[in-house]
């Protein structure tokens, strides 16, 4: 099984989850199915089909956590000495050749991805862009409105 790069808070916030899809949800889908039998014919009792069904999902998110957790290379970027080589975790500041705008992304695991937060997802097409490169070079990407051309302006291991 291929290892899952996340960083040290992705890791947290799936445990976090984890936790409670088990310690509040599951128990909470169970007492739910627990009534909906009580009130008699289950061949047309739309609360426990929704019970079910919920509980289908509970049960495949908790599985799917599980799996990622077990493949997980959890990486910490603050401790990370890359020589100012953008790598994964690292947080890169850019700025666009054309309009001059100034962008701030951190490169994270897929279910870390937050663009409003600044957080990129390392398969992402800026992130491919950038992996590998360093601070003055600059990283070509291919955006759905064409070409864009960023300079790394620092790369940050925090």
């Amino acid at each position: 099984m291929a290892t899952i790069p996340v960083t040290k808070r992705g890791a947290e916030k799936l445990k976090s989850e984890l936790h409670r899809l088990k310690t509040v949800d599951r128990p909470g889908v169970i007492q739910a199915i627990a009534e909906a039998r009580a009130q008699g014919d289950l061949s047309e009792n739309a609360e426990y089909d929704a019970a079910k069904d919920r509980q289908g999902f509970i049960e495949g998110r908790i599985q799917e956590i599980e799996g990622k957790l077990a493949a997980a290379q959890i990486i910490d970027p603050s401790g990370l000495d890359a020589g100012g080589k953008v790598v994964f975790g690292a947080t890169v500041e850019l700025e666009d050749e054309d309009s001059g705008d100034k962008v701030k992304y951190q490169i994270v695991g897929e279910d870390e991805a937050d663009l409003k937060l600044g957080l990129i997802n390392v398969s992402s097409p800026i992130a491919r862009a950038l992996i590998g490169k360093e601070e003055g070079d600059t990283a070509e990407v291919q955006a759905p409105g064409g070409t864009r051309r960023y300079e790394i302006v620092a790369v940050h291991y925090v």
